[in-house]
């Protein structure tokens, strides 16, 4: 409780702290960047700290972190004297929006903390992998942080929000364990405050617009949009499931299965779904409510992939609610209230906001150097805590400043210019504000590959957003009914000219990389199930063709967005500058914005089924997973407003039948996380007890092991040896895991990912293990000396892996730590 309360009060404090900052950054928007404040004032803070400590001007420590949040408190603090009279003002005329939102964000921060308090355990997927980066991140004295796993080398991962979560974490005097569980319910509350103000910025421009184009003789008449139908932003966002929890409930009743007298239980409808383990059949009894072991796992498995020979291929299909269930601190989840945060970005681009001029080699860039450096620290920072995020960021925030130009200049092959004279720029200055990050950053990524086999099934296609997309295909008809100016012939041609322009270049790219580098050929064609790229073809074609209902899903969707898109806010060509007034809301209609969005992310869905990002592996699981997962986080945003836009809007029957509609598709969004959590807090009784702390089971199960442990977190510093397995996702590692001490080897799956192969693990697994079963103490001293060890830790897992020969390390080395069968033996100076 008091960990918990620590970190509340000094989140809520830097957000009250950075308000002014955000109010001064983000005028155009309704909240003036309010409930941004404590995700922006969380990026500046971290960011300054991180800078400074890796070019060696801090240490990390209580004084290097409370010098970065002064740093960030002055700019707020110089604002404040400048325009404190305004600011007061305008808190005092929007209390209801603070109130909503402060305590929207500390239900949020509860609510999450509980559910993790049943199950707080940092164990199993890549929760070891998370807690070992935050141990780490906090035992490093500077940036980067010390490789927990690969002792003698820093962390090669985007690790910008294990520097947040330790920086909060030491700043509060809070262990690594119990700051992994916080953060997960921070960064759940920072989404939901973000969520909340995206939809409340939406629709406070659409009231603007609304009001301005009925009675343009009362533009001083201020309209505040409703404070409860914003809410939708973070219910569909966070707390949504997709379809998979409905079909495991129906699955658990037994329905469209027919139980034969002989005992035969078959099924047409579950066979031709296709989705791992909802094929077999049920077992009695059959009472609805879901009890498979880890059953809400298969959630984020929905979209399955086969190869020709009918061999599944895993696909990850992630969205947000599932992520925070199954309580994986992963980058995606650390980024995904900055990217919030750049959506809000976009908006106030969208709006007027940051107006300026720019020179750049004799073009002239319409935005001021504050909105240009402000996006810059912002796309940097999302590419630092979860790479693929700048590419979608990017993507979102040039959009909305074409769209911008869109409406001074009207649609012409100047707005291409657009994109790459604020594109280019902005790229190039992200990466060099971030730079000490990408000096010693390495990645699996190895180009693109075609996907000439593997379209979405378009009923996997729907168990995965089907809560989301009949909310965002009834806001388009809605639009239709409302005779919303569209091109529909433009917008066909570009759709069915889009879905052809990809299918041909998926084939080329595999004809170019057959001719270029036949062995990756040979690799690629084998990954599909067939001998070579001819043969390939017409099996590819038939199943583009079988599985047409999900590409005429994406088309359905996408024509109608782009026919209005081509016709919201088209001025005649003018490329004159921009003489639109800041925060021209009349002409900002937010249904254009909200139309961007939900075409950036039909795009996202439709190009891994064309291509993929090369990594090891071998598969486009990972391009999927990274894509779908901003495709949720857009769509939610564009389904909230649609449907606080259809509440406000219908009347009579089509408001009832609507409201109808609403209310079963959130019964049946909300099945999966009631049945969920329920599953996964073993119904609120908790292993270890009611505890934040991710470490705790290790008293309860190793506790000899777990007091080694502790004694090693307040160590001096060194590198410790432990049991290597070659495995990943084993108990191994622990040690470095949960001490922040780096080991000579963790897992060594994980390391060549993130280093893009083998080569610097070298010999160590071997070494260690002759380490521990060599009784030559010379050959041990020389590993010692080797890799800079400092303790040797024999517990449980060294003694039931290795054909152990401790006698050398009590002859030779000094126990510092003994209970039970654990021994920490500690290298004399002169050996390590």
């Amino acid at each position: 409780m008091i960990a918990f309360l620590s970190w509340y009060f000094v989140v809520t404090l830097l957000g009250w702290l950075t308000v002014p900052l955000a109010w001064r950054l983000l005028p155009g928007l309704g909240d003036r960047g309010y409930t941004f404040a404590r995700t922006l004032g969380l990026l500046g803070w971290a960011y300054v700290f991180w800078l400074l400590a890796s070019l060696g001007v801090l240490r990390n420590d209580a004084g290097g972190i409370l010098f970065s949040l002064f740093a960030v408190i002055a700019s707020s603090a110089w604002i404040v004297m400048k325009d404190s009279a305004s600011l007061l003002e305008w808190l005092k005329s929007n209390l209801r929006l603070v109130i909503a939102t402060e305590i929207l964000f500390l239900i949020a921060f509860a609510f999450l903390a509980v559910v993790r308090a049943a199950n707080p355990e940092a164990i199993g997927t890549e929760k070891p992998m998370e807690l070992a980066f935050i141990n780490a991140t906090m035992r490093s004295e500077s940036f980067p942080p010390n490789d927990p796993w690969l002792s003698g080398y820093a962390i090669s991962y985007y690790y910008f929000g294990y520097v947040m979560t330790a920086m909060l974490a030491k700043l509060t005097a809070v262990p690594g364990g119990a700051a992994f569980n916080l953060m997960l319910s921070l960064v759940f509350a920072l989404g939901a405050a973000g969520a909340y103000g995206i939809v409340y910025n939406l629709l406070a421009v659409y009231k603007d617009h609304r009001q301005q184009t009925a009675d343009r003789d009362s533009l001083s008449v201020v309209r505040r949009p409703s404070s409860a139908l914003p809410l939708l932003g973070p219910l569909f966002l966070l707390v949504f499931g997709n379809l998979e929890g409905l079909l495991e409930v129906l699955h658990r009743f037994g329905l469209f299965w027919r139980f034969g007298a002989d005992g035969s239980v078959v099924s047409s409808f579950w066979n031709w779904l296709a989705i791992k383990d909802l094929k077999d059949a049920p077992i009695p009894p059959l009472d609805g409510i879901p009890d498979r072991f880890w059953w809400w796992w298969r959630a984020s498995r929905v979209v399955q992939d086969y190869d020709l020979f009918g061999n599944p291929i895993e696909i990850i299909d992630e969205f947000p609610f599932f992520s925070y269930l199954l309580g994986d601190l992963h980058p995606h989840v650390l980024a995904l209230p900055f990217g919030l945060l750049a959506v809000a970005a976009a908006l106030h681009l969208f709006l007027g906001g940051w107006r300026g001029e720019i020179r750049i080699f004799g073009r002239v860039l319409f935005i001021n150097w504050t909105g240009f450096a402000f996006i810059a620290l912002l796309l940097g920072g999302l590419a630092f805590l979860n790479t693929w995020d700048i590419l979608i960021a990017a993507a979102l925030i040039v959009g909305a400043y074409v769209l911008a130009r869109v409406r001074a200049g009207g649609w012409s092959w100047r707005r291409l210019e657009d994109v790459f004279l604020l594109g280019l720029p902005l790229g190039v200055s992200a990466l060099l504000l971030y730079l000490p990050f990408y000096a010693g950053f390495s990645s699996q990524a190895g180009g693109l590959l075609p996907n000439l086999l593997f379209p979405t099934r378009g009923a996997h296609l729907w168990v995965m957003f089907g809560t989301l997309l009949p909310l965002l295909f009834a806001y388009l008809y809605y639009l239709y009914r409302q005779r919303t100016p569209a091109d529909w012939r433009t917008a066909l041609f570009l759709t069915l000219g889009l879905a052809l322009g990809l299918w041909v270049f998926s084939w080329l790219l595999g004809l170019l990389i057959q001719i270029r580098d036949p062995l990756l050929a040979s690799e690629y064609l084998a990954s599909q199930g067939i001998p070579d790229l001819g043969g390939l073809f017409t099996a590819a074609l038939g199943r583009r063709l079988s599985y047409g209902f999900g590409l005429l899903t994406l088309l359905a969707l996408l024509t109608p967005t782009l026919a209005f898109l081509l016709k919201q806010n088209s001025n005649e060509p003018n490329d004159q500058p921009v003489n639109l007034q800041p925060f021209d809301k009349a002409q900002g209609m937010p249904s254009t914005f909200v139309l961007f969005i939900l075409l950036l992310a039909a795009l996202l869905v439709l190009a891994p089924d064309f291509v993929y990002l090369r990594d090891q592996f071998g598969s486009r699981m990972n391009t999927v997973f990274k894509f779908y997962y901003q495709v949720w986080q857009l769509w939610a945003l564009a389904a909230a407003f649609g449907a606080a836009v259809l509440l406000q809007n219908l009347r009579a029957l089509s408001s009832f039948i609507f409201r109808l509609f609403l209310g079963v598709l959130i019964v049946i969004g909300l099945i999966y996380p009631v049945f969920g959590i329920d599953n996964k807090t073993n119904r609120f009784k908790p292993y270890a007890g009611w505890t934040l702390d991710g470490s705790a089971h290790l008293d309860l199960e190793v506790p000899d092991d777990a007091a080694a442990i502790h004694w090693l977190q307040t160590a001096p510093f060194g590198v410790v040896a432990e049991a290597v397995d070659p495995g990943s996702y084993t108990p191994y590692a622990r040690v470095a895991t949960y001490s922040g001490l780096p080991t000579v080897l963790g897992w060594p799956g994980h390391e060549s990912q993130w280093r893009g192969g083998f080569a610097e693990q070298g010999t160590r697994a071997q070494d260690i293990e002759t380490l521990y079963v060599t009784p030559d103490w010379e050959v041990a001293k020389s590993i010692l000396e080797q890799y800079n060890i400092r303790y040797i830790f024999v517990g449980t897992l060294e003694r039931t892996k290795y054909a152990l020969a401790e006698e050398k390390f009590f002859q030779h080395l000094v126990p510092v730590f003994q209970q039970g069968g654990t021994v920490i033996y500690e290298a004399p100076p002169e050996t390590n």
